[in-house]
């Protein structure tokens, strides 16, 4: 049975009111702001929301969680603010990197190549991350191109089509910039199972801030 359920992205930015519109019209979303300054983008479905933060740090190194996106174009999106930062091509697909008005990376993959919309996270083990992600959402870790059972299809929620875990050698060195949000019924069995608690409910915040095993910061709701 899984025990948490996707809810929604939480970015980070010094500028919400500057980042946020990018991502509305990348995403087709309707923004809100926040009495906070913090804006709010959301879609038909309630999983479809990101939650643009308001930090005070700068984006200092590369995001450990991007967006992998189908478009006809990146075009629109350098027209919207974003810029080209390189472009890549493997056996099975070719992608064009790009940056959002705060830097933030995101990758465009011209449709017709089979690839998938994906929120793709860096990952020291790949397999070990997917694996434990599947059985926390209910959902399937499934090959890759190379093989590996790194992607997860049928996550519950996730806007997306796939989450892709992507192996890489650099170490996790601050807070990921994007976080995400899961529903569950019971945070100490996320704990059990090798989730590490940051910070309970408290006279600020009526959620945990958690992290995986493998250090990525995410905040775990009740019901």
């Amino acid at each position: 049975m899984a025990l948490a359920r996707w809810k929604d992205l939480c970015p980070d930015a010094v500028r919400p009111a500057d980042v946020a519109p990018f991502w509305a019209g990348v995403l087709g979303l309707t923004a809100e702001t926040q009495d906070s300054g913090d804006v709010v983008l959301r879609g038909a479905q309630p999983e479809q929301t990101l939650w643009f933060n308001t930090v005070p740090e700068p984006k200092t190194v590369k995001n450990r969680a991007h967006l992998d996106l189908v478009l006809p174009t990146y075009g629109p999106l350098v027209e919207a603010g974003g810029r080209v930062l390189d472009d890549h091509h493997t056996d099975s697909f070719r992608w064009t990197v790009l940056a959002d008005p705060e830097g933030n990376e995101l990758c465009v993959f011209p449709a017709g190549q089979g690839a998938p919309d994906a929120l793709v996270v860096d990952s020291a083990d790949p397999e070990r991350d997917a694996a434990w992600w599947a059985e926390v959402l209910g959902a399937t870790a499934v090959e890759a191109p190379g093989g590996l059972r790194r992607w997860l299809a049928d996550v519950p929620g996730l806007p997306w089509e796939v989450w892709k875990f992507v192996g890489v050698d650099d170490p996790k060195t601050v807070k990921n910039r994007w976080h995400w949000d899961v529903v569950s019924e019971d945070v100490d069995e996320l704990v059990r199972r090798g989730a590490i608690l940051l910070r309970g409910p408290d006279d600020d915040i009526d959620w945990h801030v958690l992290a995986d095993p493998a250090g990525n910061e995410f905040c775990g709701f009740t019901p």
